[in-house]
């Protein structure tokens, strides 16, 4: 379920369910490739068993070996955040995550109408 405003400013529930493609990529110095690339499949491994997740695919750079990405497809945002927070993710994920780039890495899927930035109105 997801709220939207309407032109009253009002929040109204739609049963739209955007999938969220999940992007992190990673700079590993190449002496650590082979370690680092056991650490990135046991990770996927545990995100694989969470529920919302889709797919997900490991890959390194044709033309820089250091820079290396996980990309995964979840059902929705939700099922993304909730899997972050499950214990099992904490454990076997979250240590390999936090080394990755820091940048924005949820992404809506093209598959539908654009989301929309819109302030909060908190009062």
């Amino acid at each position: 379920m997801i709220l939207i405003w309407n032109e009253n400013h009002c929040q109204t529930r739609s049963t739209t369910v955007l999938p969220v493609l999940v992007v992190n990529r990673f700079r590993v110095p190449e002496d650590q490739a082979e370690s680092f690339r056991g650490e990135l499949e046991a990770a996927l491994g545990v995100l694989a068993q969470q529920k919302g997740y889709a797919d997900g695919r490991l890959g390194r750079n044709v033309d820089d070996p250091t820079l290396w990405a996980m990309v995964t497809r979840w059902q929705d945002v939700g099922s993304y955040r909730r899997a972050l927070s499950s214990y099992d993710v904490k454990l076997g994920a979250v240590p390999l995550l936090s080394r990755a780039v820091d940048e924005p890495s949820a992404y809506e899927a093209l598959d539908g109408e654009l989301n929309q930035w819109r302030p909060r109105d908190l009062g």
